[in-house]
């Protein structure tokens, strides 16, 4: 996902969109969502970053496109509660693919890293037209 990231573009016809930067790391992001009532249809990402975040954004576009706003913070929830150890392996199943990122929880820098697409995607959901910081 880092080498080959998916749904690396400007999404046409957006109807979401947040930018977000981790100034620890260096990360861009910006989140492209299109929403049709409460389901997210579509979804892209534009940056620069290290590879975790790089391939989380890559890796959130997969999971999460065309589920109910509901369950994509559900399982933003979850996966935040992963990469900060608040949660047992035991739980995360549901989860899927996204389960690759719970070693991040060893390296408590990286947090920012595998969570700045998620917020940033949290701030275009909630049409706040902020920059989101990891700070």
């Amino acid at each position: 996902h880092n080498r080959n990231p998916r749904n690396f573009k400007v999404l046409e016809k957006y109807t979401q969109s947040a930018e977000g930067f981790n100034p620890l790391c260096g990360d861009k992001v910006t989140i492209y969502a299109k929403c049709e009532g409460d389901i997210l249809k579509e979804i892209s990402f534009q940056g620069s970053g290290c590879a975790i975040s790089k391939a989380s954004a890559s890796l959130l576009t997969t999971v999460i496109k065309d589920k109910k706003i509901d369950e994509v913070k559900r399982i933003f929830e979850k996966f935040h509660q992963m990469v900060t150890g608040e949660i047992a392996d035991s739980s995360l199943k549901e989860l899927g693919k996204l389960s690759a990122f719970q070693g991040v929880k060893e390296f408590p820098i990286r947090v920012k890293c595998a969570t700045l697409a998620w917020h940033t995607l949290k701030a275009a959901l909630e049409s706040k037209h902020i920059v989101v910081s990891t700070e």
